[in-house]
C-alpha cells in the first residue's frame, strides 16, 4: 500500500518492571517476624487480571497489626493505605481497598490479594508489621504487562501541556508511561524521536541509534529534558497500555470518518481507540495490511510480520497515515466491541 505519511511507531512491548521484592530499606536490622522472601520474588500481571503480594510472618508478636500501603509520593497520609488488619479482623481503605483482601491461606499468612488489576496500580507496596517500637516492613514491586506507545495531538507535534498528555492517554484507553515503563520498551526496541511526558512530569525520549536529528551523536539511551512546566511546556506523550476485555476487528472499505463510525456500529461495535489497536497487536499478536480509521481521527494498521508491501519498515508495530481530512474516502475501519 502506498503510504502517504507514515509515522515509526514501536515495535516494542513493555512489561512493568518485573516485580522485585526489595526490603524496607529504612530497616537495617534483621527482620524479626516478616519472612524475608527471595531478592527476585516476581509479582507481574496484566489489567484485569488477580495477583497476590507475598507477606508471611514467622512468628507472632502477642498484640500486632498488619498495614498494606501503595507507596505514592504524590500521595501522602491516609489516602496511601489499603488495608489495616489484626489477628481477628481487617479493615480496607480507598480505592485500591475495594479490590484488596487478604489471602489467608494459613495462620502466618497476610499476603494482599488485588482483583481486576487497573493500569495505575503498577508499583510499589508495602507490607508492615506494627508492633509497638518493633515495627518492620517489606516492599513489593507490582508489574502491570503492556505495551508503551507514543501519542501526538491532532494539532501536531509537541501540543500537549502535561494535563493535557494524561487526558490524552486516559481517551485512548492508557495511562501516561512511567520511567520504569519507557525504560522497559527502550531495552527492548522502542527508538522514538520526539520527547513525550511522563508519569512523573519528566519529559524524555528513548534513542537507539543515536542520530543529528535526534539529539546529536550522543549515546544511545533515554534522552532527559530539563525542569518543565507543566502547565506551560508542551511536548507529545508516552502512553502504557494493557490487554483489554473486548477484541479489535477490521472493516474493509473506502470509508470517510463518519462511515467508518456507522459501520463498526452496524456491527455493534464503535471505533477502536488508539491504546485498544496497540492492545490487539501486542497480546492478540494483530497482524493488518490496510490502513483503518480510529476513534480518535487517525489512521494506522498494525502489523506483527513486516514485509515491503506493509509500510516498509523492517520492525513490527502499529504504523500511522497521521490524522487525514476526514472526508477522505480512502480507508477501512478498526472496530472494538
Amino acid at each position: 500500500m502506498n503510504c502517504a505519511v507514515i509515522l515509526l511507531l514501536t515495535s516494542s512491548c513493555c512489561i512493568c518492571s518485573s516485580a522485585l521484592y526489595v526490603p524496607n530499606r529504612a530497616a537495617s536490622k534483621k527482620l524479626k517476624y516478616l519472612l524475608e522472601l527471595p531478592v527476585y520474588a516476581e509479582v507481574a500481571g496484566r489489567r484485569g487480571d488477580n495477583v497476590t503480594l507475598p507477606c508471611i510472618l514467622k512468628t507472632k508478636p502477642s498484640h500486632y497489626k498488619v498495614k498494606w500501603t501503595k507507596l505514592e509520593p504524590e500521595l501522602l497520609g491516609p489516602e496511601n493505605i489499603i488495608m489495616i488488619s489484626n489477628a481477628h479482623a481487617s479493615k480496607s481503605y480507598g480505592r485500591l481497598g475495594t479490590r484488596a483482601s487478604l489471602r489467608n491461606a494459613h495462620a502466618m499468612d497476610a499476603s494482599l490479594e488485588l482483583s481486576h488489576l487497573e493500569l495505575e496500580d503498577g508499583g510499589t507496596y508495602r507490607c508492615e508489621l506494627v508492633n509497638g517500637i518493633e515495627d518492620e516492613s517489606v516492599d513489593i514491586t507490582l508489574g502491570i504487562e503492556g505495551v508503551v506507545f507514543p501519542y501526538q495531538s491532532k494539532n501536531g507535534r509537541y501540543k500537549f501541556t502535561f494535563h493535557e498528555a494524561k487526558q490524552a492517554c486516559a481517551e485512548q484507553d492508557g495511562t501516561l508511561a512511567t520511567f520504569g515503563q519507557l525504560h522497559r520498551a527502550w531495552t527492548d526496541g522502542l527508538d522514538w524521536c520526539n520527547a513525550g511526558w511522563l508519569r512523573d512530569g519528566t519529559v524524555r525520549y528513548p534513542i537507539i541509534y543515536p542520530r543529528p536529528v535526534c539529539g546529536g551523536e550522543l549515546l544511545a539511551g533515554i534522552r532527559i529534558y530539563g525542569p518543565k512546566d507543566k502547565d506551560l511546556d508542551q511536548f507529545d506523550a508516552f502512553c502504557f497500555t494493557s490487554q483489554t476485555s473486548g477484541s479489535v476487528f477490521y472493516i474493509l472499505g473506502s470509508f470517510s470518518f463518519e462511515q467508518a463510525a456507522r459501520a463498526c456500529k452496524h456491527q455493534g461495535a464503535e471505533l477502536a481507540l488508539v491504546g485498544q489497536l496497540y492492545s490487539a497487536w501486542r497480546f492478540q499478536h494483530y497482524d493488518q495490511c490496510d490502513g483503518g480509521w480510529l476513534k480518535d481521527g487517525s489512521v494506522r494498521f498494525p502489523i506483527r510480520k513486516p514485509r515491503e508491501r506493509c509500510g516498509g519498515i523492517p520492525e513490527a508495530g502499529v504504523r500511522s497515515f497521521g490524522f487525514p481530512n476526514k472526508m477522505t474516502h480512502l480507508y477501512g475501519a478498526y472496530c472494538y466491541r
